[in-house]
Formats: structure tokens, C-alpha cells, sequence
């Protein structure tokens, strides 16, 4: 596999609080020139980043970021209003505080309220897998196959732990076939993003790959 390979597979991410528009500029002149899959960036930060590059770059961003406990109606708005600004990705985060107490079918509904808001765009699902049980986490596959979201993602990377390769082994067993992974939180190395990608997943989401990658893009690594 090669390092343009694996960068394919990138969400270039950057979601500090203290991003500067320089860093977010520095973000997306990176993906173009290493043809990461996406930005991750700050909702505040679509607009002007659409404005500035165009069609030259793919944006994704975080709705209910990075605790999940925003009411479905926020999530909706904000979901919709990253379409409007010109994201053709958006990563929301459920809220934990329902799968804690069990209402599963709440879960379910409020995906599905927030894929019918992209609409033809794509919906990841972060379950912040570090907060939940093997049952919860097993119950939550089954929530975002069931509201037809495109992706389930592991984790914000503000949490108390990240990606796992249990986590994507797990989901891997229990989501439904139209469903994708994506690992994210604390992915540093060369060797996890590729035993991620050996594993199934379509997308990881990192800030450290094109520093990794970008002397690497056409040799085998």
C-alpha cells in the first residue's frame, strides 16, 4: 500500500477550539496537494473554507461536537445549515446519555432526523465507543444501520480514549452491509492506519497522517 493510498482514506482533521483561520488554510492546502478524503473542520470555519477553495476540496464537519447532548432539533439546524455552508460531510455525535439509560429507539430516530437533513450527503455517527459497554456498543450498530446513516465512527477524540481495533472488529461484526467505519482519536502511527484500513474501515480521521505520509506518496509503506 502506498502512502497515497492510505491518504485517500484521510478526514485531514483539524478541531482544536484555538484553530486559527491561518491553521485552517495550512489544513486545506495540505488535503489538495495530498489529496486527503476530506477536512474535518469546525462548523464556523465552513463557510469561508467553501468560499475560498470551492470544489477543490471536500468538507466534512461536527454537529453536537463533542459531547452529544445537544436536543435533535439543534443537531437537525446545525446539520442543515453545514449542507448550506457547503460541507458534503457531516460527523454528528449521539447523544450518550441516551444510550446510558437504554432508549435505543431515541438514538435511532435522531439519526435518522439528521440523515434526512444532509440528505444525499453523508452522515458518520460518533458513538464515543470509550463511554459504552460491548452491549451498547453492539445495541448502536444496530441504531445507525437501522436510520440508514453512511458511516459509524469510534470516537471524537475528546473523550477518555480513542480508536480501538476491538471497537472496529466489533462494529465490523454488527452493522449492516451499506454501512462504513471510520476510526478516529489518538490514531499516531503508520502501522494503525494500516491495520484500520486491513479491517475494514473507509475512513480514518487524523491530524498526524499527511506529516506521516507526505514524503511517502508514491512508495510502498
Amino acid at each position: 500500500m502506498k502512502g497515497a493510498e492510505i491518504l485517500s482514506h484521510v478526514d485531514h482533521t483539524l478541531l482544536k477550539p484555538t484553530a486559527t483561520w491561518a491553521q485552517i488554510k495550512e489544513l486545506c492546502q495540505e488535503s489538495i496537494t495530498y489529496k486527503t478524503a476530506s477536512v474535518c473542520i469546525p462548523a464556523s470555519y465552513v463557510a469561508p473554507v467553501h468560499e475560498e477553495y470551492g470544489d477543490k476540496i471536500t468538507i466534512c464537519t461536527v454537529i453536537g461536537f463533542p459531547l452529544g447532548y445537544d436536543s435533535e432539533e439543534a443537531k437537525i439546524t446545525a446539520a442543515a445549515q453545514a449542507i448550506k455552508d457547503g460541507a458534503k460531510e457531516v460527523d454528528m455525535v449521539i447523544n450518550i446519555t441516551d444510550a446510558k439509560n437504554g432508549d435505543f429507539e431515541k438514538i435511532t430516530a435522531e439519526i435518522a432526523a439528521i440523515k434526512k437533513a444532509v440528505g444525499n450527503n453523508i452522515l458518520k455517527v460518533i458513538i464515543e465507543a470509550c463511554y459504552l459497554t460491548e452491549d451498547e456498543k453492539k445495541a448502536l450498530c444496530k441504531c445507525v444501520t437501522e436510520a440508514k446513516a453512511d458511516f459509524i465512527k469510534t470516537s471524537t477524540g475528546f473523550g477518555t480514549g480513542g480508536a480501538t481495533h476491538e471497537d472496529i472488529q466489533l462494529f465490523s461484526a454488527n452493522i449492516g452491509p451499506k454501512v462504513k467505519m471510520k476510526a478516529a482519536g489518538g490514531i499516531r502511527t503508520l502501522e494503525d492506519m494500516k491495520q484500520y484500513l486491513a479491517e475494514g474501515c473507509e475512513r480514518i480521521g487524523a491530524s498526524a497522517a499527511v506529516g506521516l505520509l507526505k514524503d511517502k506518496m508514491d512508495s510502498e509503506v
